[in-house]
């Protein structure tokens, strides 16, 4: 598949809807507070990307293992960005994750599961189904520099949007990412009349 500036245009945009890095503003200063202050923004970025690139390549070996096609993994991915999308509209927690326990360190709550989690990796996965590995590769890329510039300028942020704004850019997002949603099931669910 040659590689589009459209292609990469629309999963950047999917992946940055995703991880949310803006949205989760709010949560990177708590932990930041409960850590003691300290960000290192160019180590968590680099940890994210090398979880996100692992399972853009070994994730279709993992589902091999598990016994599942690519397009059954995008379906499964499409539902959970599509609740995702309802949890950022809605603004009721529907993923919990471990985020009081300031034990466990910057790296795991940040980087895992909050960037690189579950909802990201099923994403990378979902977009492999429908672009080419470079594609996804640079747009990786694209959103761990955004990722950077986001952590290393959380006070900045927190000024420039105030509360009002970070909730304005987390809803935006989540009607957004409910459209890709729907685009990655219906892009996908017409493998299964084939068989």
């Amino acid at each position: 598949m040659n590689f589009q500036l459209s292609h990469l245009f629309t999963i950047t945009f999917t992946l940055f809807a995703v991880i949310d890095a803006v949205g989760s503003i709010p949560l990177f200063i708590s932990i930041k507070e409960k850590s003691g202050g300290s960000f290192d923004a160019k180590k968590i970025s680099l940890i994210s990307g090398i979880i996100m690139i692992a399972f853009l390549f070994i994730g279709q070996q993992f589902l091999d293992l598990m016994g599942l096609d690519v397009h059954s993994f995008a379906l499964a991915g499409a539902i959970v960005l599509f609740l995702l999308a309802l949890e950022m509209i809605l603004g009721h927690e529907i993923f919990k994750g471990d985020n009081n326990n300031p034990k466990l360190g910057i790296i795991v709550p940040v980087a895992f599961p909050l960037i690189a989690g579950s909802a990201t990796l099923t994403t990378i996965i979902s977009l492999k189904a429908i672009y080419s590995q470079l594609e996804i590769i640079a747009g990786i890329l694209i959103n761990l520099i955004i990722i950077y510039i986001v952590i290393s300028s959380l006070k900045w942020f927190e000024k420039l949007l105030g509360p009002g704004g970070i909730l304005a850019v987390r809803k935006f997002f989540g009607v957004i990412l409910l459209a890709i949603a729907v685009k990655i099931f219906s892009s996908n669910i017409g493998f299964f009349g084939d068989h």
